[in-house]
């Protein structure tokens, strides 16, 4: 029996000593034990170095803090852990950016969610800065149930191409599919917070690494079906109002501007994408404008578009297709798509540089440092028209700004190509029109949100 037991404590023993599994997978540390290779943005939030963790802190009258990564990254599968006070909401910034054109160099983009709160969405993806949130954890509980209070929490992200995925503590939290941006760098949040808060909160990171090499080999499967963004709306777009114009599948909802029915030539829609033809830039020559069936006054629209070298295209606004029934597009306020570099009507216009891309057509330059991605990339056009004042913006930036029916606006409209169209973009309400320039010009996620008068 002695020698059974002493069999049996050895074999137990020897269990014990056996190595466990060895992670060879190329991980790079983000974190050296130092805050070499970071910089923090926005706020003023404090952030030490604390036994092997970066340790963030909260401070008043201040607006939210990123440490941010010197490096920027595209493609990446990011693993790291943290704990944070019961009280602070925070996040882990991926694929964000700073630029001193976007609201004065305010951090934005992609936000995995940090919330210890009673809602439980930490690992759910919001879009800082931009669009709000993306995917919300209310239909996922066994994510929200992942959390542990007051304890680390182990934080996996795989960004790969257009997909993010997440997992909290090897759960799958969120799926995304969603282009809006492909770089940038990573950024550790400490949140801003309000005079009843306490200052000084603490949220801690650790073993934070990233994997950017042989990613297909090192992928996680993500059992949850994707949210997908493209030409849907967004969970804050829906709960604030927003409606599609465009469901990215069909016409519903479009006409020719001096048809009845959609142009059976010269528009292609594929892939998600509205785009018309070229037809060696003769305007309105092969499907010809296309407008929405519905009329609009006060709103917000939000359309991407996509420039082919030397393009020209318009988003125009207060159309009526009544007027103008000879040669030519029809007639309406303009925001101008335009590559400025290629195309003459650049140098063009009644006052220099009102042709260029996000002008008023015609009458009033946007903004020359206005921000434009190169031909071949997604940009974003916005325009808001509220009690006769109308804003342009480009990529999240406001270009230019003017008071609808105003006696200066009718002086600018007095010595443009419009003096001959009484009362020009004066209508109480119009269609949303797309224009056929002759040129390749791509559209997606049209956008918009009547404004309902006081």
């Amino acid at each position: 029996m002695n020698k059974l037991k002493f069999g049996t404590l050895a074999l137990l023993l020897c269990w014990g000593c056996a190595e466990a599994p060895k992670d060879d997978t190329p991980w790079i540390d983000l974190f050296d034990g130092t805050l070499n290779g970071w910089t923090q943005k926005g706020g003023e939030a404090n952030y030490t170095v604390k036994d092997d963790m970066i340790v963030g802190s909260t401070v008043h009258d201040t607006p939210n803090s990123f440490l941010t990564t010197d490096g920027m990254y595209d493609d990446f599968i990011l693993e790291l852990e943290y704990k944070v006070d019961s009280t602070m909401n925070s996040g882990i910034q991926i694929r964000s950016n700073s630029f001193p054109y976007y609201q004065n160099g305010r951090v934005h983009g992609y936000q995995i969610e940090i919330d210890p709160s009673d809602r439980a969405w930490s690992a759910g993806i919001y879009d800082e800065g931009r669009r709000g949130w993306l995917v919300s954890l209310e239909d996922n509980p066994a994510a929200q149930k992942a959390f542990k209070q007051n304890d680390w929490n182990h934080y996996r992200i795989e960004a790969i191409g257009d997909t993010i995925q997440t997992w909290i503590n090897g759960i799958p939290a969120a799926h995304l599919i969603d282009d809006k941006t492909a770089s940038g760098f990573i950024a550790l949040q400490v949140h801003s917070i309000g005079k009843d808060q306490k200052e000084g909160t603490e949220i801690a990171w650790k073993n934070i690494k990233i994997l950017t090499d042989s990613l297909s080999k090192y992928s996680k499967e993500m059992p949850l079906a994707p949210v997908v963004t493209k030409n849907q709306l967004t969970v804050d777009e829906e709960k604030n109002g927003w409606q599609l114009l465009w469901d990215g599948e069909t016409t519903v909802g479009w006409r020719g501007a001096r048809l009845d029915n959609f142009p059976e030539k010269g528009w292609e829609i594929k892939d998600g994408v509205l785009t018309v033809l070229s037809s060696g830039g003769e305007e309105s020559a092969a499907g010809g404008d296309i407008v929405t069936t519905e009329l609009y006054g006060d709103f917000e629209l939000k359309v991407d578009f996509k420039l082919t070298e030397g393009a020209n295209s318009g988003i125009k606004y207060y159309v009526d297709t009544d007027l103008n029934k000879g040669p030519g597009s029809s007639i309406g306020l303009e925001y101008q798509i335009l590559d400025d570099e290629r195309h003459p009507d650049a140098k063009l216009g009644n006052h220099e540089g009102s042709r260029t891309v996000a002008s008023l057509y015609d009458l009033i330059q946007a903004d020359v440092n206005k921000p434009i991605n190169p031909i071949g990339e997604w940009n974003t056009a916005r325009i808001v028209s509220k009690d006769n004042h109308v804003e342009h913006w480009l990529n999240g930036t406001k270009v230019l700004e003017y008071e609808r029916k105003s006696e200066a606006y009718r002086k600018l409209v007095s010595e443009s190509k419009y003096v001959k169209w009484p009362n020009f973009g004066e209508v109480d309400r119009g269609h949303i029109l797309l224009q056929d320039h002759g040129d390749r010009v791509s559209f997606k996620n049209i956008k918009i949100k009547p404004i309902k008068k006081q």
